[in-house]
């Protein structure tokens, strides 16, 4: 009996000392309410008037409620031909000094022929447009006026963290001076779809919708971290997934705006590609990082430099390549003329490459492909014709003079690794191929079961490609 009250008396101040400990304090959630009501005054309405011809086309009536209203948000079918009109538009836009300098972004502004600034407190202005960059999605305006206007501090970008919590102000759907908050979800991120951007997105989870283009994004500092740029959507609203320039890219555009009134970029002439495994693994590369050259554009700075197709760059200017997307990031960043090192690997070695950067043009190449009769399949799965085989019109026609042109894709490795009619193959495992017998022979010598890597050119573009071959 003793022995049952000593027991429970035992277990009796265990629960009661358990219940004497202090129950941890769950941490508060950010409250935004004093930070939206500092930073607010400067976040404005960037009205947009443009002028545009309409379209010859027939009588064309308006919808069955004959409304200007529905016209504005829908638009109207009706439209005399060839006869000029006035459309509107908008977005967000801050001020960044007490004189009236505002950023916003290039596509709120492009086309303009008019551009009113709205305050919170209801003033307007007429904004002038003192430079723009398409390719950052930038611009720079500027109003006039005596009086000394509320402005917002611009931070530091690189200081962000994945997980800090933002603030964003803008005007979605034209619903001025609206708030929303989440984290930063991820750094110098590439926007999925695009082959080459030049701005490493913030990207968030803060609802971003039409009309908050423009606007700013907030550290919990009140500092601006970014402008707002695009979310990536399936529908045209937020997914829980934004973007948004940071604000030392946007310093460096500016800076340059103000000072020569445009913005020069770096430019190595090469496209790259992702490096997968099965690439890593078919060069001799340890680890799959890195951006592989798919292609060299003659009498650019990386044909000068030596750079060949197949050539995986590690690290340029001193920065580390981890993803292809990397790339375009860190030249565009750098001055024109400027002589950096790159570290690339090739045949199994590291090599250091001396480059002088070159400046950004925009070049765009287009190609069509040529269909023929197959040849006999081979083991890719895949037949192929000389390309010195065809006329000098279809050599024109798709560019080139040597290699082999892929006539047909059957059953096998080449189909499963995507490759398609009128695709140019120019090397197997990193032998050139000039002509079907250099083919053949690169064919005869594929082990089975191993990964081989195949470079094809599609719409002049250079790109490598693996295939596993059948044992």
């Amino acid at each position: 009996m003793h022995k049952r009250i000593f027991i429970f008396l035992n277990l009796l101040l265990i629960f009661n000392l358990a219940l004497a400990e202090p129950i941890q304090k769950i941490p508060e959630l950010p409250n935004f309410s004093s930070l939206a009501e500092k930073v607010t005054p400067a976040v404005v309405n960037v009205s947009v008037t443009k002028v545009i011809k309409s379209p010859a086309q027939g009588d064309m009536r308006r919808g069955p409620f004959n409304d200007p209203f529905f016209d504005e948000f829908f638009g109207s079918p009706y439209n005399p031909p060839n006869r000029e009109r006035k459309v509107s538009s908008g977005g967000s836009g801050f001020i960044i000094s007490e004189d009236g300098y505002i950023l916003t972004n290039h596509h709120v502004i492009e086309d303009a022929s008019e551009v009113v600034i709205s305050l919170q407190d209801r003033r307007e202005f007429s904004a002038e447009i003192i430079g723009s960059d398409e390719k950052s999605d930038v611009a720079l305006l500027k109003v006039q006026t005596e009086e000394k206007l509320p402005f917002l501090n611009l931070g530091d970008s690189e200081r962000v963290r994945v997980g800090d919590w933002v603030m964003a102000i803008g005007s979605p759907y034209r619903l001025n001076a609206t708030v929303t908050a989440g984290i930063v979800s991820a750094k110098a991120r590439s926007v999925p779809g695009q082959t080459t951007s030049y701005i490493p997105f913030i990207q968030s989870d803060v609802a971003i919708n039409p009309g908050n283009s423009g606007g700013p994004l907030f550290s919990l500092s009140g500092e601006v971290i970014g402008i707002n740029a695009m979310i990536y959507s399936n529908r045209g609203g937020y997914m829980g997934i934004s973007f948004t320039i940071p604000i030392n890219y946007v310093k460096e555009i500016v800076n340059q705006i103000k000072d020569f009134g445009i913005v020069s970029r770096g430019w190595l002439g090469v496209s790259v590609q992702e490096v997968t495994k099965d690439l890593a693994d078919s060069f001799g590369l340890d680890i799959p990082r890195g951006a592989l050259i798919g292609s060299v554009l003659k009498d650019s700075p990386a044909e000068k430099a030596g750079l060949q197709n197949g050539d995986v760059i590690l690290d340029f200017d001193g920065q580390q390549i981890i993803y292809s997307g990397d790339l375009p990031l860190v030249v565009g960043r750098i001055s024109p003329n400027k002589n950096v090192n790159a570290t690339i690997f090739r045949d199994g070695k590291k090599v250091s490459v001396p480059i002088k950067i070159g400046k950004l043009d925009e070049k765009i190449a287009q190609d069509t492909t040529v269909e023929k009769k197959a040849e006999p399949k081979n083991i890719l799965g895949i037949a192929v014709k000389d390309i010195a085989s065809l006329t000098d019109a279809e050599k024109k026609q798709i560019g080139r003079n040597k290699g082999v042109i892929v006539t047909r894709v059957l059953s096998g490795p080449a189909s499963e690794a995507g490759i398609r009619r009128g695709d140019i193959i120019d090397k197997i495992q990193r032998k050139n191929i000039n002509n079907i017998n250099d083919y053949k022979n690169a064919s005869k010598a594929l082990k089975k079961g191993s990964t081989i890597a195949l470079r094809i050119i599609r719409d002049k573009n250079g790109s490598f490609v693996t295939l596993k071959i059948p044992k």
